[in-house]
């Protein structure tokens, strides 16, 4: 037996249904409300210090490692254990989380259920030693019930089992034959491949007898009547129901009846308020179920009255042209890593409206539901993506057909979450997909999208459109991809780097190549274009007297050379700079210390001169 084939069966545990337990898929219906603390629910928190233990050789699941961890370690969730260890920065196999924590007794004869918030990339689970369920797919939350398993008056002990182990079958990608990323680890893209329970996890409890499991909220206006709709989904035995929506001091009641644990409604409210950057104007919508007799269940959540289209040259907002001036960013900070951390989103949004902005890119993954929530608040556009980046359409035609069935999950699983949200008025199916032998410098290659690749697209076009009729989808077109793929997005959205990877230091021939272009795509498709990535990497504190590549001087030409041929075009809608923070990489020949360092901020949120420019530039309201 080759070491080569070993290799590949001790990759291949963590996947194999060990002893074949029966662990559950996560149903992703149970993701659509987050976990709320009122009367009739409850929330505990079980963020914090867990326990650790990696587990190098998968051997942990048939010695009973769920049992109960011996020798391990402490570790914050939430956050990444490659920040946290000094031995596990480049560690991607199998680890275990525990966790001891009492249930409230107050929770006794309600429904319990345990929240992840994102476990990258594959989790399973286990209560008290008892498996429940599994998860693929980073990013995004995965919920069970576990009322059945709960031990009463006494302490628990949640486990959970995670791996990153890059492969070519999942998404986004990684060790892939020929990828034009030479980095290590092996990711097939090029920002860190972080692992770990990277958001919150919570218990909760629902009432028992009924419960809402779903709300969808439409909004629509027409003068200056706004519309609401509001789509309930519940469990349990409730007839009948309310929804009230306030705002403005004013008071919007419909009463609902249930059929088949289903009803909607929609509300008229006049003189509506409605939401836009200037004025990001929330009202509250309040849900309550019941039998006639007895409040049963209730759920609040906020919206914001908008509408989103296109015309062939412009983005419209409520009917109105808009700009975006942005960014496309990561969830990146040191120590964290790609967990969660509460001051670094308020920092976030606080230098984002400090420089100018209005909007950003979720690149390359859903980004933590506070993030979102905050997005609401501070009157942020969003372009919400999946994971899928890195991706192609040539080799192992079973790889092909798994990266399919994940990136339909994770669109199931992203408009679940975000469909409530007003800030979000695109989504994204994936982002810099590869033809065969493209360069990534701008070089000759393969451009041209099969049959095949456009099957593909289409079929998550069509997923988007059935679950969400109401914002635009888009994908993001690599440097030498084909036309044909972007061209099937609402809106054009496309990465470019002339005057950096290609035509390197030469802005004026890249302003040429920039025009020659968009003037053709523009011509061929006829929709708005947005430029979501363009930038160049900038070594903090480096100055030249004449400006030159990787210095500060160099960026904020390069920067303005980009917007000011932007704003020579109508029929361009956004600039999305990239990026807005430096982020970490794997190591490679191109990223200096493993870092990306395109940012205009630095990691740890320090300005360059490029950030200067930019928020003497768009404070400007009318201009990109």
């Amino acid at each position: 037996m080759t070491t080569r084939y070993l290799l590949l069966l001790l990759l291949a545990v963590p996947l194999m249904p060990a002893q074949a337990q029966p662990f559950t898929a996560a149903d992703p219906t149970r993701i659509a409300l987050y976990p709320q603390q009122n009367d009739l629910r409850n929330t505990l928190s079980l963020s914090g210090i867990w326990q650790f233990k990696k587990d190098s050789l998968a051997v942990g699941e048939k010695e009973g490692w769920q049992n109960g961890l011996t020798e391990a370690r402490s570790i914050a969730v939430p956050g990444s254990w490659n920040e946290q260890f000094t031995d596990s920065r480049d560690y991607l196999g199998v680890v275990w989380y525990q966790k001891e924590t009492y249930v409230p007794s107050a929770w006794r004869g309600q429904r319990i259920f345990i929240r992840v918030g994102s476990a990258n990339y594959a989790a399973k689970l286990w209560i008290n030693g008892k498996p429940v369920g599994i998860h693929e797919g980073g990013n995004l939350p995965f919920t069970f019930e576990i009322g059945s398993l709960v031990n009463w008056g006494g302490s628990n002990r949640i486990t959970v089992q995670v791996e990153n182990i890059l492969k070519p079958s999942r998404v986004p990608t990684g060790n892939v034959p020929g990828s034009p990323f030479t980095n290590f680890p092996k990711s097939n893209y090029d920002f860190f491949p972080f692992a770990g329970l990277h958001r919150d996890v919570w218990l909760y409890s629902l009432p028992a007898v009924a419960s809402i499991k779903d709300i969808t909220v439409k909004t629509n206006f027409t003068g200056t009547t706004g519309s609401v709709e509001v789509a309930v989904a519940t469990e349990g035995k409730a007839s009948r129901g309310t929804i009230v929506i306030t705002g403005q001091g004013k008071r919007y009641e419909a009463p609902i009846r249930l059929t088949a644990n289903a009803a909607t409604a929609t509300i008229s409210i006049p003189d509506v308020r409605l939401w836009a950057p200037e004025d990001p104007y929330l009202y509250q919508v309040d849900v309550t179920i019941g039998d006639g007799k007895t409040l049963l269940d209730h759920y609040t959540l906020e919206t914001g009255v908008r509408t989103i289209t296109t015309t062939n040259k412009q983005l419209l907002l409520n009917g109105k042209p808009i700009l975006l001036k942005g960014f496309g960013k990561h969830e990146d900070f040191p120590i964290f890593g790609r967990g969660t951390a509460q001051p670094v989103i308020v920092k976030d949004f606080s230098l984002m409206k400090w420089v100018g902005a209005n909007s950003f890119r979720t690149s390359h993954y859903p980004y933590d539901e506070e993030f979102m929530r905050m997005a609401d608040r501070e009157g942020f556009l969003v372009i919400d993506e999946i994971p899928a980046v890195g991706l192609y359409f040539h080799g192992d035609t079973n790889d092909l057909a798994q990266r399919q069935a994940m990136c339909k999950q994770y669109l199931n699983e992203l408009i679940t979450r975000d469909k409530n949200h007003p800030s979000v008025i695109m989504w994204c199916v994936v982002n810099e997909p590869f033809p065969r032998e493209v360069s990534v410098t701008g070089g000759p290659g393969g451009r041209e999208a099969t049959p095949q690749s456009i099957a593909l697209f289409n079929e998550l076009f069509a997923l988007v459109k059935q679950k969400d009729n109401t914002r635009l989808a888009t994908l993001v077109g690599v440097m030498g991809g084909p036309m044909e793929w972007i061209g099937l997005a609402d809106v054009i959205c496309i990465n470019r780097y002339y005057g950096w990877y290609t035509h390197a230091g030469d802005l004026a021939g890249a302003a040429k190549l920039l025009a020659i272009e968009a003037d053709a795509i523009h011509k061929r498709f006829n929709k708005p274009i947005i430029y979501t990535e363009f930038g160049a990497d900038t070594y903090p504190g480096m100055h030249a007297e004449d400006p030159e590549m990787f210095t500060e001087e160099f960026q904020t030409n390069y920067l303005k050379m980009y917007l000011d041929f932007a704003q020579s075009r109508d029929y361009i809608a956004g600039m999305h700079v990239w990026a807005f923070t430096d982020f970490k990489t794997g190591q490679g020949i191109i990223r200096f210390g493993g870092m990306n360092y395109k940012g205009v901020f630095t990691r740890d949120r320090k300005p360059k001169a490029a950030a200067h420019y930019l928020r003497s530039r768009w404070l400007k309201k009318a201009t990109l």
